[in-house]
């Protein structure tokens, strides 16, 4: 589907939703305090209250909020039709298995370091009267919330809890192929997340974090300001690599152009394959875009393998976002002549280059 018209959907969606909302009547809550469009959204405001004060530090970006983002992705991916026509069970997707059943799918490879989120949020779970499978996508939605410059994400409840876990092997490794990873997508989507959506769920690297890639460094941010949500992840993945923030030369790691950053291999290549190189340019410096094409495929992300039919709608509950400040730049250092443009087919945008000496990162304080 072509951008501008994708974009023509969504704003007429959400004008809709807008709309439909003034005219819906609101209930009251139980807590005698909030109203919502649906009774099923009430008991999300004390999860909400619960989440931000006690999980993530009075509303904070931080390394919970960031976790409890990489958790839904996690949860949801696991599920494959394709395994399924073959008759052999292929994952519930956003089901909740990776914490119902945590202690054997945190040991599958790509899902180690998420036993540290997981256990963090069992408690929350415990006296919430909430699905596991709704509690993590919630959790995910009010932890990106924090961060100022994102979409408000969507929350729903009604979806139904695993009752067995997630077969191993299908969460996409940072070390695989654009290959791998596009078909991988590809068949937990059935088909709607191609090569172009697979850079739009990439943007919620901008807040992201490795811990494990390479032990000796946990908490390397992708980017050099992993507390906002921005573009500048798509900028620096395309700058030249000369660095590495721990050992280097691990399976699943290049070289990155700043202190302390990490670069996964699988951005590195999704960044210069041909097929996603210039959807991967068009998001430096188009926070709009960044915002809005994160927010349409978390929506469908967040539901696989659940009937919307069945869900009800309290995306109102999720806090909307701070505004983003600042602008997209380089790195102090580094210019224009630095970056490693793929995408012949567009000029780079024009960027500042940030002032003061060579631009470093500092670790993400682990939960």
């Amino acid at each position: 589907m072509a951008f501008k018209t994708l974009l023509s959907i969504v704003s007429l969606l959400a004008a809709f939703q807008g709309a439909t909302a003034a005219l819906t009547r609101r209930v009251a809550c139980p807590d005698g305090v909030n109203t919502a469009t649906n009774a099923a959204c009430c008991q999300l405001f004390a999860v909400r209250d619960d989440l931000q004060e006690n999980l993530f530090h009075g509303g904070l970006c931080t390394a919970e909020a960031h976790e409890s983002l990489r958790l839904t992705f996690h949860d949801a991916i696991a599920i494959s039709p394709a395994l399924e026509q073959q008759g052999i069970f292929g994952g519930g997707g956003a089901d909740g298995s990776i914490a119902i059943f945590s202690d054997i799918e945190t040991a599958f490879h790509p899902n180690i370091g998420l036993d540290e989120i997981v256990e963090l949020q069992k408690p929350f779970i415990a006296r919430h009267n909430l699905s596991v499978a709704d509690f993590i996508q919630f959790a995910g939605a009010i932890g990106a919330s924090n961060c100022a410059g994102a979409p408000q994400l969507a929350a729903f409840v009604g979806r139904v809890d695993a009752t067995q876990p997630a077969p191993d092997g299908l969460v996409p490794e940072p070390f695989h192929t654009p290959d791998q990873i596009f078909a991988r997508l590809a068949d937990a989507s059935q088909g709607e997340f191609d090569e172009i959506l697979t850079v739009w769920l990439l943007v919620a690297h901008t807040v992201a974090a490795a811990n494990d890639v390479d032990p000796t460094v946990p908490g390397s941010p992708f980017d050099s300001t992993p507390e906002v949500w921005d573009t500048q992840f798509f900028v620096e993945v395309l700058l030249n690599g000369t660095t590495f923030p721990g050992t280097g030369d691990n399976q699943g790691e290049v070289a990155s152009p700043i202190a302390g950053e990490f670069r996964l291999q699988s951005d590195f290549a999704i960044a210069r394959d041909s097929r996603s190189a210039c959807e991967w340019q068009s998001f430096v410096d188009n926070q709009p875009k960044a915002q809005a094409m994160f927010q349409f495929v978390f929506h469908d992300l967040s539901i696989f393998g659940q009937d919307i039919n069945s869900l009800v709608d309290c995306t109102e509950v999720v806090p909307i976002p701070a505004p983003l400040q600042g602008v997209t730049h380089f790195p102090a250092g580094l210019t224009v002549n630095d970056i490693d443009q793929p995408c012949v087919e567009t000029p780079f945008p024009t960027l500042p280059t940030d002032p003061g000496p060579a631009t470093s990162v500092a670790p993400v304080p682990l939960p």
